[in-house]
């Protein structure tokens, strides 16, 4: 794992997979005491997401979603299929907001126009809201509903001091509005009465790049002066 991205809470292990052409950090995270773990944004290049999987010993129970664009879950059906070829038993997605679903439901047209091909359009088992609750073992996380970058974005938090945000924040950005269904102002409330509230201390892991804290990011990301 590399050091620009934070270390998980006590008890959990993570490891990021790069993939697509947009460089989507993929997690895999799992409960070292059990090997049980999820995936979390698989975008595409499931190859290398289930060479992750073999390579730390991981039994996968779970896909989780932070929302519907094609690099965060072009790979979702793919990956089901691959897993459920391994076991036999089905791997249930949880996530996004229902709100992100016209955007999982149009991933293939998507991919094709963007030249990436093998990508399907993606469903969900579990559709998250705030106050939801996701759990690895006993390492359980909170689901907050941070709207802006899609309609239906949601951000995982754990009670020490870790987040996953996807493409919420950045380490010196945020997510991009610039779509017609994106909204600066709900991307910026999400952020400033959601996230930062929870603490300076709180390292977080986002969709692209290196993570950052969330102290670091109120005192010195541009975006949020």
């Amino acid at each position: 794992m590399s050091q620009n991205f934070p270390s998980p809470p006590p008890g959990l292990r993570l490891a990021v997979i790069p993939v697509t052409p947009f460089e989507q950090n993929c997690t895999l995270l799992w409960d070292e005491e059990t090997n049980r773990g999820v995936v979390i944004d698989p975008g595409g290049d499931v190859a290398s997401i289930m060479a992750a999987i073999d390579h730390h010993g991981v039994l996968v129970e779970g896909i989780w979603l932070t929302h519907g664009h094609l690099d965060h879950a072009g790979g979702v059906e793919e990956l089901k299929t691959a897993l459920q070829d391994r076991s036999g038993l089905a791997v249930p997605v949880s996530g996004p907001d229902r709100r992100d679903q016209f955007l999982m439901d149009d991933i293939a047209r998507q991919s094709a126009a963007y030249g990436i091909p093998g990508m399907k359009n993606a469903t969900s088992d579990r559709w998250l809201e705030e106050g939801d609750t996701l759990s690895i073992g006993r390492h359980v996380f909170q689901v907050l509903h941070c709207p802006g970058h899609t309609p239906g974005h949601i951000v995982l938090i754990h009670p020490a001091h870790f987040a996953i945000v996807g493409d919420v924040l950045f380490q010196g950005s945020v997510g991009r509005t610039d779509f017609p269904y994106g909204n600066t102002d709900e991307l910026l409330n999400s952020i400033h009465t959601k996230l930062l509230p929870l603490g300076d201390e709180v390292a977080f892991l986002c969709g692209h790049g290196p993570g950052s804290t969330f102290g670091a990011e109120r005192k010195s990301n541009p975006f949020l002066q």
